[in-house]
């Protein structure tokens, strides 16, 4: 593939087993450690010239571990973060995190939380501070937080958003309708894009099929249009259920069609535009 490749959404990540608790028995594959070494291996195989590194854990230390990497690692272009956004302090915070060139956004497990969590006042007072230093934020949820997200993002028509992971729709319960009608309202709004990222492990880990993912796709594309998508491949997350030339065979399949300008645009020009990179 001659086009460029900007991966938007991989991890880093010494393994601890209370912190990693998520990482279930059905996920013991990723119950290790991955470091920028394991990345670069996989990055060189596929052509991948770049990555945004994502929080993973809910401490201000894991803001400056991925720093950390990044300085030291020309391939992470940047990286998105984790800051208490409800802190009454949370300027102060970010005027701090602003010294570093290479943090760009960040993003809070709103798919751990009530979906009335991302309206509370505190919430929003740190949404809102986002723009002041240009800082893009990650949205990550299930599909039952879709409608307050819509909310959330209609609020801050001047503050950019990112989708994670399509919302995580059941993919392996066949569950389409109600994700599908929320998904193409938030693909109105000019200042919302979203990451196509993450699919493979919301479908059967062991049984998943292209086609299976196919109608999931097209909604996505129909909602967003090709100059709000982009290419991620949750590393290492999606090992879990496939290699990463699996995730990104899939892709490479759907925009096969396409010009060599939309390919552009999904792989890596519209993540270089969006986080600055």
């Amino acid at each position: 593939m001659d086009i460029k490749i900007i991966d938007s959404h991989q991890h880093f990540w010494k393994y601890e087993p209370v912190k990693h608790d998520w990482i279930d028995e059905d996920m013991k594959v990723i119950r290790r450690d991955f470091y920028p070494a394991d990345l670069s291996e996989v990055y060189n195989e596929n052509q991948v010239m770049g990555c945004v590194a994502v929080q993973a854990d809910q401490i201000e230390e894991e803001t400056l571990f991925l720093l950390k990497i990044a300085r030291e690692n020309d391939f992470v272009k940047g990286v998105v973060g984790w800051v208490d956004l409800r802190s009454p302090k949370i300027s102060e915070r970010l005027d701090y995190f602003a010294q570093f060139t290479e943090i760009k956004g960040f993003r809070h497990v709103l798919q751990g939380e009530h979906p009335d969590f991302m309206l509370q006042d505190a919430f929003l007072n740190g949404i809102g501070s986002l723009k002041d230093f240009d800082f893009t934020y990650d949205i990550l949820i299930f599909p039952q937080h879709l409608e307050n997200s819509i909310k959330l993002a209609k609020q801050f028509p001047d503050q950019k958003f990112v989708v994670d992971h399509i919302a995580k729709p059941f993919i392996k319960m066949g569950e389409i309708v109600d994700w599908q009608r929320n998904m193409e309202e938030l693909g109105k709004l000019e200042n919302v894009s979203c990451k196509i990222s993450g699919m493979i492990t919301e479908a059967d880990y062991d049984h998943w099929t292209y086609e299976q993912l196919l109608p999931y796709l097209d909604v996505v594309l129909n909602a967003f249009g090709i100059q709000k998508v982009m290419f991620g491949s949750d590393w290492p997350v999606c090992l879990v259920a496939g290699k990463y030339e699996q995730v990104l065979g899939i892709v490479n399949k759907y925009f096969d069609t396409f010009t060599s300008a939309e390919k552009s645009a999904f792989f890596a020009e519209n993540a270089t535009a969006f986080y600055n990179l």
